[in-house]
């Protein structure tokens, strides 16, 4: 296999359409993708692992195997250059295509694919929040008024933070889904404040009429 490293840099780059349409403006960039086609050899499968993980995270869209697309949009270039990277070091090949939808239908397709895949996201997240709402409810219900408990669901508070912030970055095109997901971050902040007061009122005996 041809190994990146063998060439000058680790990202070849291929301009699909610009012969074609010209300049890209400003509109157009929007619904304007890269095409990532990645190879790796079988074995060892932790570095085929490695950049499916990479691109998880960044919010690419799987189009096949070892084909993957994201939005032209700065926020997705350090996912695409960190997935490149270990594409290189695993002695790999990575090519990164720009491209555009030939008709308004092509462009839509790729963007109903992409709000599906956060959607899926957001499902995720909001089930989440629900375990969280849930738990800190059960904690209040048992009385388990401690610092040590406390600690933890701040800490679990922080991490749907986040992961909020990061799924917002990635919800390029605003899905109805993020609405609810913020909704409900905010009963879980909501929530967490509610604990602490609790907390706080049982460690200095404060009256529960007072807290």
């Amino acid at each position: 296999m041809k190994s990146v490293s063998t060439v000058a840099t680790a990202v070849e780059i291929v301009d699909v359409t610009r012969d074609t349409f010209g300049c890209v403006t400003d509109e157009q960039r929007g619904s304007r993708w890269l095409m990532l086609v990645i190879r790796l050899t079988a074995e060892p499968s932790r570095h085929r692992v490695g950049v499916w993980r990479e691109l998880r995270k960044a919010g690419a869209l799987s189009l096949g195997q070892g084909v993957w697309a994201v939005p032209d949009l700065p926020v997705f270039a350090g996912g695409v250059e960190r997935a490149v990277a270990l594409a290189a070091r695993a002695d790999g090949e990575a090519t990164v295509l720009e491209a555009g939808g030939r008709s308004p239908a092509d462009a839509e397709r790729f963007e109903a694919m992409f709000n599906a895949a956060r959607q899926a996201d957001w499902a995720e997240f909001l089930a989440d929040c629900a375990k969280y709402q849930a738990e800190v409810a059960k904690e209040i219900r048992i009385e388990k008024f401690t610092l040590a408990e406390l600690e933890e669901e701040e800490q679990s508070l922080e991490r749907l933070r986040r992961w909020h912030c990061d799924l917002t970055a990635r919800d390029v095109f605003g899905t109805p889904e993020a609405i609810q997901a913020t909704a409900r971050l905010k009963e879980c902040v909501a929530a967490c404040e509610d604990y602490a007061e609790r907390v706080f009122g049982v460690l200095h005996d404060i009256p529960s009429g007072e807290r």
